[in-house]
């Protein structure tokens, strides 16, 4: 059994995606193709924002926003204790220090309370800069960004958008991407938009930050990539990455659907046994990951072995806070104790889950999980 199911995804959409690569091939326009240019300008208004810039990774997104704002040496950026590490990876490698806070306890997100007690806790020790909020869509679940908003404009920093799991989802009506200041995601092969490689894209709805951001994806060019008049990067989004994603955003709202419908199938026949996934009020969640919640670690632990003795495979998204990192030893912690994310942390383990999940392997998982959970 697949974890996500992305061969089923091919099958069905085989023939369009097929074909634009064909035409790529035919093209030899390998780098920044016309394809490109044509998913950006469809992707921007999928996400409901005037400019999407595709870049070659998620984690390339978001260092081309901190480069972007200037962000670095002697920055506070505050971001989810639960979240992987390329949230704050980049801003860390330009200097900037990432300040972690603990998650809401229902949503998985960044709380807005710890977040607040951070801010405050850095400003009272004066050696770092509050610069910037990484929000996390995390698992697909929208964050709660009238809260967020409250707080960033209340000190001032800026309120990017890690919608790498989010893309598809929404809040109050307004797709994931568009919620912040300025947003990235991923188009990793398991992302609910997902490439055949790396791939990822910003998203901002000025026209000076999105010049900006094709200079530094390309080294730093001005009038061409020979003429250099800033510090880049190489961080062009091929164009076979986006031939092969031209049809998966055509169908992504119908994939959508229908992983609410898979989902409601889990929440009911599971809610009794673990702790479902929660959505917040009016929002929808892409469910990038199906995540439950055992009792604790150990009765994880055995449900995981005894799924994986049936073949039905499990992954923990993620087992370690961020905190807990060994690289962010020596980064400020305040006085928050992350109880939720270490509560989380222990308990959490994520099921099969896709837009092409059978109903015949649903049912299967269901029933051995109610069978050992009994």
């Amino acid at each position: 059994m697949e974890f996500i199911d992305l061969k089923a995804q091919y099958h069905a959409l085989k023939s369009e995606i097929d074909q634009n690569i064909n035409r790529v091939l035919e093209d030899t326009n390998f780098i920044i193709g016309k394809q490109v240019e044509e998913f950006e300008e469809k992707l921007a208004a999928y996400v409901g924002i005037k400019y999407a810039i595709g870049c070659s990774s998620g984690t390339d997104a978001l260092q081309l926003i901190y480069m972007a704002h200037g962000i670095g040496r002697g920055d506070a950026v505050f971001c989810p204790d639960m979240t992987f590490v390329a949230s704050v990876e980049p801003a860390f490698m330009l200097g900037a220090e990432p300040v972690f806070c603990d998650i809401d306890k229902d949503t998985y997100n960044i709380s807005p309370d710890s977040l607040e007690r951070q801010i405050k806790a850095v400003i009272a020790k004066g050696a770092l800069k509050p610069k910037a909020v990484v929000a996390v869509d995390f698992i697909g679940n929208p964050a709660d960004y009238d809260r967020l908003r409250e707080i960033t404009d209340k000190y001032e920093l800026l309120l990017i958008e890690d919608a790498a799991q989010g893309t598809g989802a929404s809040y109050k009506g307004r797709k994931c991407g568009s919620l912040g200041d300025i947003g990235a995601t991923s188009f990793f092969p398991s992302k609910p938009l997902g490439c055949y490689g790396d791939g990822g894209a910003v998203f901002t709805d000025s026209e000076e930050t999105r010049d900006l951001l094709k200079s530094l994806r390309v080294h730093g060019k001005g009038s061409s990539k020979y003429d250099n008049i800033r510090v880049g990067m190489n961080a062009r989004l091929d164009t076979l990455q986006a031939a092969v994603m031209l049809p998966k955003l055509a169908v992504l709202d119908e994939e959508i659907t229908r992983r609410q419908e898979i989902a409601a199938r889990y929440d009911e026949a599971l809610k009794d046994r673990f702790v479902i996934p929660f959505i917040s009020k009016n929002t929808v969640s892409s469910y990038a990951q199906y995540a439950l919640l055992a009792e604790d670690q150990t009765h994880r632990d055995e449900v995981r072995t005894k799924l994986q003795e049936e073949g039905i495979p499990t992954i923990v998204y993620y087992p370690n806070p961020m905190h807990c990192m060994k690289v962010f030893a020596d980064c400020f912690m305040g006085d928050e104790l992350f109880e939720n994310t270490v509560d989380y942390a222990d308990r959490t383990f994520s099921i099969p889950f896709s837009a092409y999940l059978t109903e015949e392997d649903q049912e299967r998982i269901i029933d051995v999980l109610l069978k050992i959970s009994g």
